[in-house]
């Protein structure tokens, strides 16, 4: 593998929203040796799980009213970690919809709306996550 001078090997974490969300949760699905990964209202799609287990902690940070992402997508999404026995955590928002992080979503039609306190606090949310698991 690669290394960079000043980056800890042992301190590596990813972040991604929508489908970014679900590679950062593929990722870790994959085994790699991450601390922890956030996805911010990501999609929520299973994959294969890598033989030898998740080892990266898992916060997912969602829109209750996610069109893209549908309550049976959610719950099979949380048996599907609890069954891997991965540590993961799901916050949802309740009233919020795809893409609360973006000021630009503003799109009834695609279920897209920014909302400025799930925003702020899924922020907050992964900071105190990071802080945990580094």
């Amino acid at each position: 593998g690669k290394s960079l001078v000043g980056v800890n090997p042992n301190k590596i974490g990813a972040i991604g929203y929508c489908f970014g969300g679900l590679v950062v949760l593929d990722l870790a699905r994959s085994g790699e040796n991450l601390k922890g990964v956030v996805s911010f209202h990501g999609l929520l799609m299973g994959s294969e799980i890598d033989q030898e287990g998740i080892k990266a902690k898992i916060l997912v940070l969602h829109g209750e009213r996610d069109p893209m992402v549908p309550l049976d997508m959610v719950d099979t999404f949380q048996k599907e970690m609890t069954e891997a026995g991965a540590d993961w955590q799901l916050h949802s928002y309740g009233g919020t919809y795809h893409a609360f992080t973006n000021p630009e979503a503003n799109d009834p039609n695609l279920g897209t709306q920014y909302n400025k306190s799930a925003n702020e606090r899924s922020w907050r949310s992964m900071k105190n996550f990071f802080e945990e698991v580094f």
